[in-house]
């Protein structure tokens, strides 16, 4: 209630005869003149008519200006005053559609996501190692050196590292579905133009469909950790994130396997060696198909409602003022994640140019051992997916994230120094189980360096800090690789070997630098500690 109505009752109550409706203040030179002097409608009421009004009705005015101040304003008028939803209605219902926006599900269609993706990762891994595995027969049946052959699995690293960016950029504008098509499509198509390729005088036309496949796999490599965050839960997330990789490494293992099985060495009879190849090739591209189409029916950019508070408070698209570049800055001033970035190339390059030397490392011990060569190759590979799965469902259960990350880099690390200096003591069975050890850890961290980076990176994009990781694995896969060849030729695998022990020690120190903050954890464990608070706040009012 303001001062000018407060006049108009002073005035109601002296003045009897006046109406109502009718709100004045006498303006004159004296006190007695406000009852007696002209009418001036209160509208009109400002500081020059108060001025003019002398001594006694500044007093009046400012008694009236306090009686206005200390009355209080009924429920009613107040709850008008008040702006829509507000009071204590308003304050509920507000809490409610908060809630409401805050709600998380978990959907059945995740399970299929995970599945199809982890399926045509397998076959884009399968494509990758298929020529090398069986490269003297690939050479007989072109007519090219093995360092051609070479060429057609080091492609997907020399492509991998340029084209990183632009396939995160892709992923944080366009969205889940689009990056993933993209993955499937391009894998679908190499499949096919290797169908094509099947004649003597065709390598050209094969180098280009495996880069082609290359491509596909820049779309695939960074989306485990996108997949995970995206549809499934907290108490689910590096389970899920471990299957993903999981579908990469069994596509290797797959590939360790089956070439030599479907095609066979039939040296001089080369009718029947392109027969096999063609096999192969039409086998991948009919599956490749397959999982392209599944992938336009089952995959959606994110489920409709979040599957953990981390999602739930997050956008559901980047704001307009989203800045990619910014956000590749933002990751490279964050000192933890540019030690995981180094610590996780070492290991992971470590693990690259084992696999890819393995061969060489065991004809140089044991001589007429090729079959064998390739059975501990898979032993490598099929250890390393039990001990990522074992790993996500233990981040899972304790989110002991470095705690657990340091370990495995420790257990790696031994596994490394005990590989070695077994290697060469003539018993083909115990390079068997170190091997089975060392790849049990090496590749039990992937989904370990995965998922860390995302925690402390976290709201940023989780395929930006995996492709930045990826990366970094290919970068060092390839100097690891090079400078451990060139050792093993020129000296023997033991110095190929310690070269990399003296690297994995390095990674152990960086990623004990590691500042453990989890920021997404800690995101998800927000309604875990708000509700109690709530119920406490609720039980005082009552």
């Amino acid at each position: 209630m303001v001062a000018g109505e407060l006049v108009q009752e002073h005035t109601r109550a002296e003045s009897t005869g006046a109406p109502d409706d009718v709100g004045t203040i006498t303006g004159g030179k004296a006190a007695h003149e406000l009852r007696s002097g002209p009418l001036v409608p209160i509208d009109k009421l400002d500081q020059y008519t108060v001025l003019e009004s002398g001594d006694e009705a500044v007093n009046l005015l400012k008694a009236l200006n306090s009686r206005a101040s200390e009355q209080e304003i009924p429920p009613d008028e107040r709850e008008a005053m008040l702006p829509k939803g507000g009071g204590v209605g308003g304050e509920e219902e507000n809490v409610k559609k908060e809630n409401k926006c805050l709600e998380t599900k978990l959907y059945w269609r995740r399970f299929g996501v995970l599945a199809i993706f982890s399926l045509y990762s397998l076959v884009n891994s399968f494509q990758w190692i298929q020529y090398s595995i069986i490269a003297n027969v690939f050479c007989d049946y072109y007519g090219v050196s093995s360092s051609q052959v070479d060429w057609l699995s080091i492609v997907y690293m020399v492509a991998y590292i340029p084209l990183i960016f632009p396939a995160t950029w892709l992923l944080d504008k366009k969205g889940l579905k689009l990056t993933a098509l993209m993955g499937a499509g391009l894998n679908c198509l190499g499949a096919w133009v290797k169908c094509a390729s099947v004649s003597r005088d065709l390598f050209g036309v094969t180098m280009f469909a495996q880069v082609i496949c290359s491509l596909a796999q820049v779309f695939i490599l960074g989306l485990p950790s996108r997949i995970a965050s995206v549809w499934f839960g907290p108490k689910e997330v590096s389970t899920a994130c471990a299957t993903a990789v999981l579908g990469n490494q069994l596509g290797t293992a797959i590939g360790f396997l089956l070439p030599p099985v479907l095609v066979p060495n039939t040296s001089g009879d080369f009718e029947l060696m392109g027969h096999n190849i063609k096999v192969m090739f039409y086998g991948t591209a009919i599956i490749a198909s397959v999982l392209f189409i599944l992938t336009v029916i089952i995959f959606k950019d994110r489920p409709e409602m979040p599957p953990s508070y981390a999602q739930a408070v997050l956008p559901g698209s980047p704001p307009e003022d989203y800045s990619y570049k910014q956000s590749i800055i933002n990751l490279f001033q964050n000192k933890a994640f540019l030690l995981l970035l180094v610590s996780y190339g070492i290991m992971t390059g470590s693990f690259y140019s084992v696999s890819t030397l393995l061969n060489q490392m065991i004809m140089a011990c044991y001589e007429s051992q090729e079959l064998n060569a390739g059975r501990i190759g898979l032993t490598l590979v099929v250890a390393g997916m039990v001990g990522s799965i074992i790993c996500g469902l233990w981040l899972d259960y304790t989110k002991t994230y470095k705690m657990t990350t340091l370990a495995v880099y420790i257990l790696s690390f031994l596994g490394m120094v005990i590989f070695t200096f077994t290697l060469d003591l003539k018993n083909i069975y115990l390079v068997f189980f170190t091997a089975g050890v060392l790849g049990f850890f090496m590749t039990g961290y992937l989904p370990l360096g995965f998922e860390f980076g995302v925690e402390i990176t976290y709201p940023e994009s989780e395929g930006t800090s995996s492709g930045l990781l990826n990366a970094f694995a290919q970068i060092f896969g390839i100097i690891f690789t090079l400078i451990q060849g060139q050792l093993t030729t020129a000296y023997n695998p033991l110095a190929g070997n310690l070269f990399l022990c003296a690297w994995i020690f390095l990674g152990i120190l960086l990623t004990a630098l590691i500042k453990s903050e989890l920021k997404r954890n800690n995101v998800n464990m927000e309604p875990m500690t708000v509700k109690p608070a709530e119920s406490q706040n609720s039980q005082q009012q009552r």
